[in-house]
């Protein structure tokens, strides 16, 4: 590495902004840049992005770092990259995309999700992997893609996910890394591929679509001289495969900082919740939901349960008062409409309404998977006004916290925070009070990129192992313990356990609208 090379390079491919983001070798960041990225829903539940263009807006990201940033590419010691995680990135002859993108929010391959969960080998699928079946993921959809579209498979000779495709366009290797790996096809314990999961799913026949598996803290390839020209970077310089986005995230975040009982979640348009432990103490429940999934840390997994709209409910709730305000003729931008959620919330009554934020038209899947889970608020009465229902919007995500959490074992002693939700004081007393524990927040500001470009720095050197690296680029920047309102505990308790008992009333209502909805032609 020369003495010139001060920087590492951390790329977040997410679902709707590729970041570029510059690191010293400390740890600091320097500068970011970032392309708003596409996608389109269509008919079915469909959610779809095209490769090609992702490719060219992840170059375009770190041209404009380059901008930012003087002599870039001499400066730079390594590159790395997270992004995305589950959806099915398909990938033909001559690294061609057989097809556009199937994202996470893909909701298409339901029907065989539930085929699939009633077959005889489907809870040693889960005790493998970790992992519950649900349409986001690339082996359901891969096994409805056989059952539907098989000729796309047959067209395949690569199945990545979306940092996998970025990392071949940059290396011109396939591969894929040990969290998607082993939490779709293979098991948490050895980060192997496995042949009783690959069986379960009914895609023994396509085993050999399945890329290798590096670990990017181990194993690094050249940037090729193609992707040099098109980034602005240096040819050869080291890329290092990073795991997929959430733990990545998590990581920088500080889910694993050696103190016992820590937990991390990231409330953003989705909520991730997950906790560091070793693979033999993992708590695998009996309805089978949830992810396991591999820390860039020898035996370390992450156990994760995902509810998939959190501050979705918030920008839903948000709009329906801008709508209104906009029909007076009043115009309310998003950031005016956000200010006013601590005004809204000191206006309210703690736990007097019960809201479920199952907003996503793709259902939920963590605690549990439904596909026609709906959002729903109950107690309403003629006295409730907008502000109750932001509270109950807000707190529906404390309890959406605290299902998830409840259902990998004990509440955390401690939860790290971050996303952009975390910014949010309501948010942050409402969690602290859900979960009945301190809540800290990250200073960093890019912490998926931090991630990956911390599993760089390793392979390049610049620290003996993740540990050394997490002690410099992580525990420091975590800022002090909000502790939980102890009037609020008791009444959240008391909110949580009708929380609970509504929403596992609901799976027949939930069937008929969706019924309803079908019989529409929606």
């Amino acid at each position: 590495m020369p003495d010139s090379s001060d920087l590492i390079i951390g790329i977040d491919a997410g679902t709707s902004v590729i970041k570029a983001v510059a690191f010293d070798l400390t740890g600091h960041q320097r500068a970011a840049a970032s392309v708003r990225n596409r996608y389109t829903m269509g008919a079915g539940g469909a959610a779809i992005q095209n490769l090609g263009t992702t490719w060219d807006d992840c170059c375009a990201a770190l041209r404009g770092l380059g901008e930012k940033i003087d002599n870039l590419a001499a400066r730079t010691a390594a590159l790395a990259l997270t992004g995305q995680g589950d959806g099915t990135w398909l990938v033909g002859a001559g690294n061609r995309p057989v097809t556009d993108a199937w994202l996470w929010l893909d909701a298409r391959a339901a029907p065989t999700v539930s085929r699939l969960a009633l077959g005889p080998l489907d809870r040693a699928r889960f005790e493998a992997t970790g992992t519950g079946l649900n349409t986001c993921q690339m082996g359901s959809q891969m096994a409805h893609m056989q059952a539907t579209h098989p000729e796309m498979l047959d067209q395949t000779e690569a199945a990545l996910h979306c940092k996998d495709w970025l990392y071949l366009n940059l290396t011109g290797i396939r591969a894929t890394d040990p969290s998607e790996a082993s939490f779709t096809f293979g098991n948490f314990r050895n980060r192997h591929y496995d042949d009783t999961v690959i069986e379960a799913l009914g895609l023994t026949h396509r085993r050999g679509l399945l890329p290798e598996i590096i670990d990017g803290t181990q194993t690094t390839h050249p940037l090729s001289e193609d992707a040099a020209a098109q980034t602005g970077l240096r040819a050869g310089t080291p890329v290092s495969l990073g795991y997929v986005d959430m733990v990545m995230t998590a990581l920088g975040a500080g889910v694993h900082t050696g103190d016992a009982g820590a937990a991390c979640s990231t409330v953003g348009s989705t909520g991730v919740h997950m906790r560091a432990v070793t693979s033999d103490q993992v708590h695998l429940n009996a309805e089978g939901t949830g992810y396991v999934i591999c820390l860039p840390v020898p035996d370390l997994v992450t156990q994760v349960q995902t509810n998939m709209a959190a501050t979705l409910n918030i920008d839903w709730a948000l709009a329906l008062a801008g709508d209104l305000m906009a029909e007076m003729g009043v115009t309310a931008t998003h950031a005016d409409l956000v200010g006013k959620i601590d005004t809204w919330m000191a206006r309210s009554t703690p736990g007097a309404l019960l809201y479920h934020p199952y907003i996503s038209e793709a259902g939920e899947r963590g605690p549990f998977v439904n596909a026609n889970a709906r959002a729903n608020l109950t107690g309403l009465n003629q006295t409730h006004r907008f502000a109750d229902i932001m509270r109950a919007v807000i707190e529906g995500l404390g309890m959406a916290a605290r299902d998830c959490y409840s259902a990998i074992g004990a509440m955390p002693s401690e939860l790290r925070l971050t996303g952009g939700a975390a910014r949010s004081p309501a948010l942050r007393r409402v969690l602290a009070a859900a979960l009945n524990t301190p809540v800290k927040v990250s200073s960093r500001e890019e912490a998926g990129a931090a991630g990956c470009a911390m599993m760089a720095a390793v392979a390049i050197g610049a620290y003996p192992d993740m540990n050394a690296c997490i002690a410099e680029w992580t525990t420091p920047l975590l800022g002090e313990a909000e502790a939980p309102d102890a009037k609020l505990v008791p009444v959240y308790d008391r909110l949580f356990t009708n929380y609970q008992a509504t929403r596992t009333a609901l799976p027949p209502i939930w069937d008929g609208l969706a019924a309803s909805r079908a019989a529409r032609g929606h």
